[in-house]
């Protein structure tokens, strides 16, 4: 994630990002990032967050109230971030990348942590991203979550061990289970 974000230089190989390579300054503005980890300032509140977000990206004000509604936040908005639950902590996040409506997102392990009815929420938003014509990439080690995702890349000690949607590696393995056929595919591929 760290290597398509361009925040991190690749071992071997490029990475490009529509059709530059990661982290140049042509495609930054298209490209959100969700680090794991919180990465909104503590000191300042929801809203202040946003609006130097915004600012950055050079985006309408107004959207940050539009973000604001979008994660459910907006209750929030004059709370400080480090104040706020871990949960709401990750809206914030994801808020600073919703707001510059970048065409790909970065999501690394974006539910990690939260509780069943947030992390049905913040899926529900992503489906909803996604149909807006955005690009999602997911990490998650939750597969009722990869099942989710229109293509699910299997990665093993650093490779690529399968390229499919949830419905061919099911079929692949020979299981309705995506957590028993990740499995299957990973020892056979240790094999």
């Amino acid at each position: 994630m760290r290597c398509i974000a361009g925040v991190q230089i690749t071992r071997s190989g490029t990475v490009r990002v529509l059709g530059e390579p990661a982290g140049t300054p042509a495609n930054r503005a298209h490209v959100g990032y969700v680090t794991q980890a919180s990465s909104v300032y503590p000191d300042l509140t929801v809203e202040q967050n946003l609006r130097f977000f915004a600012d950055l990206a050079s985006a309408d004000r107004d959207r940050v109230a539009q973000v604001l509604s979008a994660v459910d936040l907006t209750d929030q908005r004059r709370a400080l971030v480090g104040n706020l639950s871990g949960g709401q902590r990750t809206r914030v996040s994801l808020a600073a990348a919703l707001v510059a409506r970048p065409q790909v997102y970065l999501l690394d392990e974006p539910t990690v942590g939260l509780d069943p009815v947030l992390r049905r929420d913040l899926w529900q938003l992503f489906a909803e991203l996604a149909r807006d014509d955005a690009t999602l990439l997911v990490s998650s080690h939750v597969m009722d979550e990869a099942a989710r995702c229109d293509r699910v890349l299997l990665l093993r000690e650093g490779r690529l061990i399968a390229d499919a949607t949830p419905g061919e590696l099911r079929a692949e393995a020979g299981t309705d289970d995506l957590d028993e056929a990740f499995l299957r595919i990973a020892e056979r591929e240790a094999a």
